[in-house]
């Protein structure tokens, strides 16, 4: 029986233990990254526009590198894969060094993008790397175990950049800052970037520590098999014969784009329906954070019992029932808890994190599930470029919410439609924006249901 089969079998404990502190380090760097956008805005007096290059130069390095890592682990092997993408987020992390002493916002940017570029060659290594850590019917629970330290990363992310980040930022204005003396700025700005590389250059000794245990180590069998040499064309044969594969790329676009989508607009929805200020807004965020941690713990555990693709599925339903309800249901507060209120549709958004908490590795899993293992790396790129999908859904969300005229809106006209002149939106326009999470939960759910009888989710 399924049960009986370990889902990490003993000779890969250790390994094992070690990839999953990678899965908390990329979480922890990406919500840590959320927050340098607003701080470099103040620090270096930038536009908004500009201060974006650092999610632009973030994304963008897994839109770029993810495939070059999966040619490195197709002639290499996992254990290089993992060697090299420690070194290279260290060698980014690093850059933030001289970036602090010059005070150069475009020297940050470069060190962004290697520290991402890291990342990315950890994501698509170590995904596949888990998957192929035992029998093939525990796969998927297998990366929801190791998905499951992802968000407490992340969770450690925003207390780090809280701690250390926003809490050294100068209350000046940028007009202040405009106004004083030369010396007396600079000594602020370079306590504010030294606060900046702290965490940063601080988690350098965790990745220097991995990367010495993969780099002592001997080489599994798995990697002795994966190091076999494989042409890219018979590689992409296996992909586009696979339609799982391909439509599991689609749906990871859509999977992610969602839920950075509504992790960024979740901050200004709960300003604008309940009236809570920017940082009283943020507690929602850790609420919703908190959710998704418990989730994706409780769906590993029941992945033991029901098949991983029509518990997503059941999710994807609840997902969409969430979405429609930030969308409809009233703002009036029915409770308060210390001094957070909650009204029904900020409880649907916040529940749409728990709903989400098993999509992408499931996804990932049923993608690469029952294909040629010789395709498991360049089609884990695929997967991990997805990520691309954040950058694509973001700015779909703020074009609606921008816009009290755009056609969505007739979605919602029963709302109110007079514009904020401080959010830069109106109720219509905020609530009618969240269509996107219905489009996309809608797309995850077909398929789930198409790939039900996955051999990987029997």
């Amino acid at each position: 029986m399924k049960s009986d089969i370990p889902v990490v079998p003993r000779k890969y404990l250790a390994i094992f233990v070690l990839l999953t502190s990678c899965f908390a380090l990329w979480g922890l760097l990406n919500n840590m990254t959320d927050n340098l956008v607003p701080s470099f805005q103040k620090i270096f007096m930038t536009s908004q526009s500009t201060a974006g290059f650092v999610q632009i130069s973030f994304y963008g390095a897994y839109s770029v590198i993810a495939i070059f890592a999966s040619l490195l682990i197709q002639r290499a092997g996992y254990r290089v894969g993992v060697l090299a993408g420690l070194g290279v987020y260290v060698l980014g992390a690093l850059l933030y060094i001289p970036a602090c002493i010059m005070q150069s916002f475009w020297t940050y940017i470069v060190g962004i993008f290697i520290v991402a570029g890291g990342c990315a060659v950890l994501e698509t290594t170590c995904n596949p790397y888990v998957l192929a850590l035992g029998d093939e019917s525990t796969a998927v629970r297998r990366l929801n175990f190791a998905q499951m330290f992802n968000p407490l990363g992340s969770l450690a992310g925003i207390i780090l950049a809280q701690q250390f980040i926003l809490a050294n930022l100068n209350p000046a204005t940028v007009a202040e800052r405009q106004a004083m003396a030369p010396a007396a700025l600079d000594a602020i700005v370079h306590h504010e970037l030294f606060w900046v590389c702290v965490p940063y250059v601080g988690l350098c000794a965790i990745a220097a520590a991995i990367w010495f245990f993969f780099f002592l180590s001997k080489p599994t069998e798995i990697d002795k098999v994966q190091a076999e040499r494989t042409s890219v064309g018979e590689v992409l044969g296996i992909l586009v014969r696979s339609p799982r594969w391909y439509l599991g790329v689609v749906a990871q676009v859509f999977y992610v784009g969602v839920q950075i989508a509504a992790w960024t607009w979740m901050n200004v929805y709960c300003q604008k329906e309940l009236g809570v200020t920017p940082a009283t807004a943020a507690n929602y965020y850790l609420i919703a954070l908190c959710l998704f941690i418990v989730c994706r713990w409780l769906c590993t555990f029941l992945m033991k019992y029901f098949n991983p693709a029509m518990m997503m599925a059941l999710f994807a339903l609840g997902a969409i029932a969430a979405s429609f309800g930030v969308m409809y249901l009233p703002s009036t507060v029915l409770f308060t808890i210390g001094s957070l209120p909650f009204s029904a549709n900020v409880l649907c958004l916040c529940a749409m994190s728990g709903f989400m908490s098993l999509m992408f590795p499931t996804i990932y899993g049923i993608g690469l599930g029952g294909i040629d293992p010789k395709a498991h790396k360049l089609g884990a790129a695929g997967l991990i470029m997805a990520i691309v999908g954040g950058a694509l859904l973001t700015p779909w969300m703020a074009n609606i919410i921008g816009n009290a005229n755009s056609i969505w809106c007739k979605l919602v006209p029963t709302f109110d439609a007079t514009w904020d002149t401080n959010l830069q939106l109106c109720s219509m326009s905020l609530r009618a924006s969240f269509i996107v999470p219905v489009i996309c939960f809608a797309v995850v759910l077909v398929y789930a249901l198409a790939f039900r009888k996955n051999r990987m989710c029997k």
